[in-house]
Parts: structure tokens; sequence; C-alpha cells
């Protein structure tokens, strides 16, 4: 989509402001040049000139005599003095001299010139700081209450369409009800169907939202506002309203048209009576509900809607007649992961046995915009080995880039630091492999990244996996829980390696004791909530402090259990540690193939 600029000024704007700046030169810039080419010189320097008749033009004013040498090739300056033989001198010299009397200013002028004129100035630097004042806060002293809304139109390469979109099937199906009631209205009129009025597309950052609503766009090829929720916030209270009031008015008079707002929880978080709220917010959150579902109607003006924190909205806005349909935006499964994989690929010269399956398993859990800097960064990395295509060798490195960073050239290990790590790492491994219903290793490796992991296990399931039983979530407690038993084990001491370990467990463990309903003292009660979804979901205790006593210690009793459960696998199986601990010190990397291939020899 090709965004509409704003018109260009006329040609009699650019001429008049030449023409002031001409006016301004010859009245002020003029005069003040010829002033200083003039010569300052003494009365007696003057006396002498006329005594030696090298003279040409003389003007004489009340406090000033400018005169020029018999070749005028000079111009003199001298100050006034009570010379009662002036006139005479001056006639013996054959000078040609003349008296200019005073001039007196006219009242209209005194009055232009000690009131217009300093106005004019005044006004003039007020403007200037006022408009660098507005243009710091999104705007300008011209355009209080304007909707700064980018308009968009068809371009000519048809802008970012449904095909563009990958991993979303569920959302292009809901969306493109759109796109076919924008191009045949009649279809669901004869019906007496009407298109929802507003459709919030909610969803995880970075999973494609934006993109969708640019798609729909391309699609339906209407015309298309599209405003971020914070541009309505201003510093005065009224003027979102104005930009709410001003933008429905410009997609009523281009309607059919959509009209997009990214992040609106900016301005449609719910209201409270709390002291000292945001009336301006308030303020612009009531217009823009007038406007969705007032008495006026907004027929062909269709409105989408953008936020990652759904919880937050007031429910006047999302309730039917405003947003009568939420189009969920989730994290891609393992088929849309692959289909993601393949748009980004098309603009990228890959091998032709890139395998995009293994990829995509390999990213689980990872956004479409993550993807897309998977491919990018494999892309990057080719180049830096000069090469002209992507090998799959790029794409897997590019992965735990994004995972855990560059890797560290300069980060050297001590020898006792080494073994460490490389036992800790294949601690994790094989107490993993040792278990049932675990995801497969794919790789192990000591080498240490830029996030300030020494090292880590890649685990990566087959298929998509979307419920976790009982013995599952136990089993990945007692794989995090490995590194250390290994430590303990081999060593007999531990180190700070484990401390994600340990987060990770322990979150898991909280969770089955007040989410999940597996502890036997709590049964199916939920202790917890979780807010904020879609940003990273952090949780609040909803119970008793004794009951957050008890919950503590059942969160011990999990991981103690599976603690030692890591041990005595690792304790059972210590040849293959040992063996498989060595391989890896020597290798620093090995892939899942070779270490099951050691540990079933």
């Amino acid at each position: 989509m090709n965004e509409i600029k704003p018109p260009k000024k006329p040609l009699i704007y650019y001429y008049g402001i030449a023409f002031v700046l001409l006016i301004l030169f010859n009245s002020l810039i003029m005069p003040f040049a010829e002033k200083h080419q003039i010569e300052e010189v003494s009365y007696n320097t003057f006396i002498q000139k006329t005594e030696d008749k090298d003279i040409g033009s003389v003007k004489i004013e009340d406090n000033e005599i400018t005169f020029t040498d018999k070749d005028k090739s000079h111009v003199y300056r001298t100050g006034e003095m009570n010379d009662p033989d002036l006139v005479k001198r001056l006639a013996a010299s054959g000078a040609d001299f003349k008296n200019i009397p005073a001039r007196q200013a006219s009242p209209i002028e005194n009055f232009f010139l000690n009131w217009i004129l300093p106005i004019l100035i005044l006004w003039g630097i007020g403007s200037y700081v006022s408009g660098k004042m507005m243009n710091r806060m999104g705007g300008n002293a011209m355009t209080f209450g304007k909707a700064n809304a980018k308009v968009y139109v068809k371009s000519k390469d048809g802008g970012i369409t449904f095909a563009d979109v990958a991993g979303e099937d569920e959302a292009k199906e809901s969306l493109s009800e759109i796109v076919n009631y924008l191009h045949d209205p009649k279809k669901y009129q004869e019906i007496g169907a009407s298109m929802p009025k507003g459709i919030l597309l909610v969803g995880p950052p970075g999973t494609g939202k934006t993109m969708l609503a640019k798609a729909v766009a391309g699609e339906s090829h209407v015309p298309f506002f599209a405003m971020s929720g914070s541009e309505f916030v201003e510093m005065f209270v009224g003027l979102g309203a104005s930009k709410v009031r001003d933008l429905f008015k410009q997609a009523k008079e281009k309607a059919p048209c959509i009209v997009f707002i990214d992040e609106i929880d900016a301005i449609g978080e719910k209201r409270s009576n709390q002291i000292g709220g945001n009336d301006e917010r308030e303020q612009t959150l009531n217009q823009l509900l007038t406007e969705m579902d007032g008495f006026e109607s907004n027929n062909g003006v269709v409105i989408l809607a953008a936020t990652n924190r759904p919880e937050a909205l007031d429910p006047a806005l999302t309730r039917p007649g405003r947003f009568d349909r939420r189009v969920p935006v989730e994290l891609p499964d393992l088929k849309g992961r692959e289909a993601i994989l393949k748009v980004h690929a098309k603009k990228v010269k890959m091998d032709e046995d890139i395998d995009f399956n293994k990829i995509a398993r390999m990213s689980s859990g990872a956004s479409g915009a993550e993807l897309a800097n998977i491919i990018n960064e494999g892309a990057l990395r080719a180049v830096r080995e000069n090469r002209q295509t992507v090998t799959q060798s790029d794409l897997e490195e590019s992965i735990e880039v994004v995972i855990a960073g560059y890797q560290k050239k300069n980060a050297i290990l001590t020898d006792k630091e080494k073994w460490t790590v490389a036992y800790h790492e294949i601690g994790h491994a094989l107490v993993a492999a040792k278990q049932t219903n675990s995801a497969p290793v794919q790789k192990i490796t000591i080498i240490p990244r830029t996030s300030g992991a020494l090292g880590y296990t890649m685990q990566v399931e087959e298929g998509n996996h979307y419920l976790y039983t009982k013995e599952e979530l136990e089993n990945k407690i007692a794989t995090c829980t490995g590194g250390r038993a290994a430590e303990e084990v081999v060593f007999g001491s531990i180190s700070t390696g484990a401390a994600n370990d340990i987060e990770q467990a322990t979150k898991m463990a909280r969770a089955m004791v007040t989410r999940y309903g597996m502890s036997d003292d709590f049964d199916m009660v939920a202790l917890e909530s979780v807010n904020n979804r879609y940003l990273g979901g952090d949780t609040s205790l909803i119970c008793s402090a004794q009951t957050q006593t008890q919950i503590d210690k059942l969160v011990v009793t999990i991981v103690k259990k599976e603690h030692e459960k890591a041990k005595k696998i690792l304790t059972d199986n210590r040849e293959k540690l040992d063996e498989l601990a060595k391989f890896l010190y020597e290798r620093e990397t090995i892939t899942g193939e070779e270490f099951m291939n050691i540990l079933e020899k």
C-alpha cells in the first residue's frame, strides 16, 4: 500500500515569501550595507579638503555631513559643527552642496513602527517556538485536534495480500469476510446480514496482527486509514477527542473504507474512579465509543484494532455493536511455522535441500517475527562465510543465535569450568534420554553465548504438543535438575550454573500446584491468576497467607523429589555420564545423533 502524502503548498505561497524577503532586503540590509561603505573622518579633514578644492558633492544634514572627493571615488562622513563660514568655504571650493532637513515621520508611520511592527515580530517568534514544541509532541501549532492518520491506497505491486501471510489460517478466514463484504455488500444485505462494525486482533507481539491489517487493505482495494492509539493522546484535554472526530469524519467521506487503530489499549484502557485519573484519555475513549456506536451510523466504515492486552480494554469498547468479533492471532503451530519460513525464504537465495520441517521443529514457540529474523540471520551468516546461498547449517545456527545469542569468541573457560559445564549439559541430556515421553535431544554444546549461557542442551519435539500430563511435567522438572545433579554426583559440589534451571523447575512446580490442580492437598482449586497472557503471563496469587506457605512447601517437595530422581538416574549411568562428558569436552558441540549412538552403544 502506498501512503497518500499531504498536498504541496501553492506557488503563490512561495512567491509571497520571496516578495517579503525582497522588501526586507531593500529596506534593511541594503541601507545597512551602504552605510558601512562610508569612511568616517574628522571635521579638520573636511575643512582641509575644501581648502584644497578636493571635494565633489556635499550633503549637509542635522547631525552629519556626507561628502565625496573631487573624482567621487570615495565617500566620507563627519559630524556637523557650528561653522558660520561653511557655506562660503564650500562655494569657494566649487563643491556641489545642499542642505537636507530632518525628515519628520508621519503619525501613521510612528504607529506602525512603535506598535504594529513589534507585535508582528513577537507573533512570529511565538509561532516559531510553539511550532517547534508541537512538532516534538507529534503535531504543530496549526493542527491542534486534527487526526494525523496515514491514508493508503493500492500500490502498483498490489502491496501485502493474504498470500504473504502464513501460519494464521483461522484469522485470515475470519478477515476474508470483511474483504468479501467490501467487494459485494449486496450479497450480505439481501439476506439481512450486516458486517461486524469492529474487529479486534489480539495475540502476542510479533504474530502478525499489523501485517494482517495491511493484508486486508491490500485485498479490499479501499481507502485504508492507519493510526496508533498513542497518537490520540495529547497534553491538553479535549484534543484526543477532537482527533477521533476528525478521523471518523474523513473515513465517512471516503466510505467504504477501513480504519486501523494499532495498540488500541493506549486509549481503550478500563475507566476507573481513581482520583487524578487521565481525563484526556477518558474523553478520547468516550468519543471513540460514541463514534463507533452512537446515534450516527458508520455505514461502510470497518474498524480494525490490534492489541496484546485485551483484558485491559474497557468493557464498553469490546461489547457487541462496537467490536463484534475478536480474532485471536496466536503463535503458529508446526505447520504454520513451516509455512511462514517458506514465505520469508522466497526473498532469500536458499539451497534446494533445505529441510524447513526440521527448522520449524527446532524453533518451537517462535512467533512470525522471530521466524523472519531466523531467515535473515541465516542469510547474514551465509554472507559472512562468503557463500552465495543459505544452507541448512546457516538456519540451524541462526536459531541458536535467536535463542541464546552469538558465540563468544573471547570467552575462555578454565579447564575446571569446561569440565563442569560439560558434565552439567550431559546431565540434562542423560536424564531426559532415560525418561519416557521426553523430547529427543537435538544438540549439546559448551560454547559460551552472548546471552550469558556457558552451554545448553537443545531438545526438539517431534510434533505439536498442546497438553502435558502430570508425569510429563515431572519429567521436565527432573531434566531441569539434571545439570545440578551431575555436578553433585561427579564433583561433590555445586556451582552457579544452574540458576536458570532452578527458575524453570520452580515455575513449573508452582504452576502444577496453583493452576493445574495437580496436588492432592488443593485438588482442583485455582490459587493463582494469570495477567497479561500475551505479554509473558505474569501471575498473582489469590489465596491467604497460610495457603501461600503451604504452596511453598508443596513446590519444594515436588522439586526435591525430581532432583533426587535425577541424581539416581545419573548415579546408575555413571559410566555413560563420564564417557559422554569426555566426548563433549573434546568436541565442544555434539549432535543428538552422536549422543544417542554413544548412549546406546
